[in-house]
């Protein structure tokens, strides 16, 4: 719902919406690395249970995408333009691909040490963020005031969770192999994925792309 909100008053946003929940939910596909060790979730058909991957991680991942992406751009009406010639030829672009890339190199080596899956998921998401700032250092109060923005957002999902379905995050959260600190009964890491979210896809698509936020 808060896709579809954003997609509807947000007109001159739709092709990066489109685009940014396009890719994001590729990493829908990567759920077998969470269920069970993370979390075991009913879905539908059984398919979490029965194969590790489910439909609804797919919508999940597809929604995340484009509501972390343009979150900040919906509230402050700022618009995306394209960087310079000159700016693009500053020597810490030369670090552009590796920025970009270093979350999903680094996931593997982290993924294989001996913690939950959700750790390395959240550090690599930091990582991103913070050598998107080292190539991008104008994007660092964008990606921050994403991160705390979908992290808002987040808590108010979880909040909600907690209100309609009582003991819902007891019986699907793997709680036993996480850190056992808990924000009301929402686990820490939960939040911390929220704002590690925020603040990665907050400024990938701008550096990717090679654009930059503007007020019209």
């Amino acid at each position: 719902m808060p896709w579809i909100g954003l997609y509807l008053l947000n007109p001159r946003l739709r092709g990066v919406i489109w685009r940014t929940s396009a890719a994001t939910a590729l990493l829908g596909l990567t759920e077998p690395l969470f269920v069970p060790a993370y979390w075991n979730p009913p879905s539908l058909f059984e398919l979490a249970q029965r194969t590790g991957f489910d439909i609804e991680s797919l919508i999940y991942a597809f929604a995340i995408g484009g509501i972390g992406t343009v979150l900040y751009h919906a509230l402050t009406r700022q618009h995306l333009v394209p960087i310079s010639a000159p700016e693009r030829a500053q020597p810490r672009h030369r670090f552009h691909r590796a920025a970009l890339l270093a979350p999903f190199v680094l996931f593997g080596p982290l993924y294989v040490l001996p913690w939950n899956p959700i750790y390395p998921a959240i550090t690599c998401l930091v990582i991103g963020g913070v050598a998107s700032v080292i190539c991008r250092p104008d994007l660092k109060g964008k990606i921050l005031i994403s991160g705390t923005l979908f992290l808002g957002l987040y808590t108010v999902f979880m909040l909600g969770l907690l209100l309609l379905a009582p003991g819902y995050i007891e019986q699907v959260w793997n709680l036993s192999a996480l850190s056992g600190g808990l924000i009301g009964t929402i686990p820490l890491e939960e939040l911390l994925f929220g704002f590690a979210f925020g603040v990665y896809w907050g400024g990938v698509y701008e550096h990717f792309t090679w654009s930059k936020s503007a007020m019209h």
